[in-house]
């Protein structure tokens, strides 16, 4: 690994931590030795980055300090262009204009050396199938899952009968050609898996959710990982 990559992997490292993280753990994680991480730190420090070491207790960083994402290598942007063209292919076009904004932030930030490297990616999703149209809007759901607002919708079955439905959407899950919104039905007072494409009619609510343990994503997920197992 180059050492500008370990540098900024380190200061990512320790963003993530809540509490102080020791000069080995850091050495264990990187595979490296201690004298190394001690030069690298240092390196850090004297290059503005807000760490901070405390004897006998470990090294923490100010987590508002931000890393701008200038150090992508040839791959990280090949994976960052594929992300790009799926997201053009199979969600809406205000998504997608963000999608294509994030791209050129990337791009307007990115050092000489890897400019060329944008003009060379070789990765690129096609649909195989043709999309499944929805009526809803994409990015608007998208904003009442970030912001725990309840939904109203009708619902059509795969037998063509139609419920309303008050949800608590959690997460939207791509299963090509078909997008599915999981979401907590208080219906049903149990989680459920609504395709976009048989949602005839959506309207949001003017209630928001809490995060509740029992009806969060990590418990749909929990929920979903125990279902597979079995």
């Amino acid at each position: 690994m180059r050492r500008a990559d370990r540098l900024i992997k380190i200061t990512h490292f320790l963003r993530k931590r809540r509490q102080a993280v020791t000069a080995q753990q850091i050495a264990d994680a990187f595979e490296i030795c201690k004298r190394t991480v001690y030069r690298d730190l240092q390196c850090l420090m004297d290059n503005g980055v807000p760490i901070r070491g405390e004897a006998g207790v470990g090294y923490t960083i100010n987590k508002q300090y931000y890393l701008p994402p200038i150090a992508f290598d040839a791959d990280e942007l090949e994976a960052i262009g594929l992300g790009v063209s799926m997201v053009r292919q199979w969600t809406d076009q205000r998504f997608a204009d963000k999608a294509d904004s994030a791209f050129e932030k990337i791009e307007a930030v990115l050092p000489t050396s890897l400019q060329g490297e944008l003009k060379q990616i070789t990765t690129y999703a096609v649909p195989t199938r043709p999309q499944i149209p929805w009526s809803v809007n994409f990015s608007d759901l998208r904003d009442d899952i970030r912001t725990r607002r309840k939904i109203h919708v009708i619902y059509m079955d795969q037998d063509g009968h139609e419920t309303a439905r008050t949800l608590q959407p959690l997460a939207l899950f791509f299963f090509n050609p078909v997008w599915l919104l999981a979401a907590w039905c208080e219906l049903r007072q149990d989680f459920r898996n609504f395709r976009l494409d048989r949602i005839q009619s959506l309207t949001q609510s003017e209630q928001h959710f809490i995060d509740d343990s029992q009806k969060n994503l990590q418990a749909y997920m929990a929920q979903v990982n125990c279902e597979q197992s079995q």
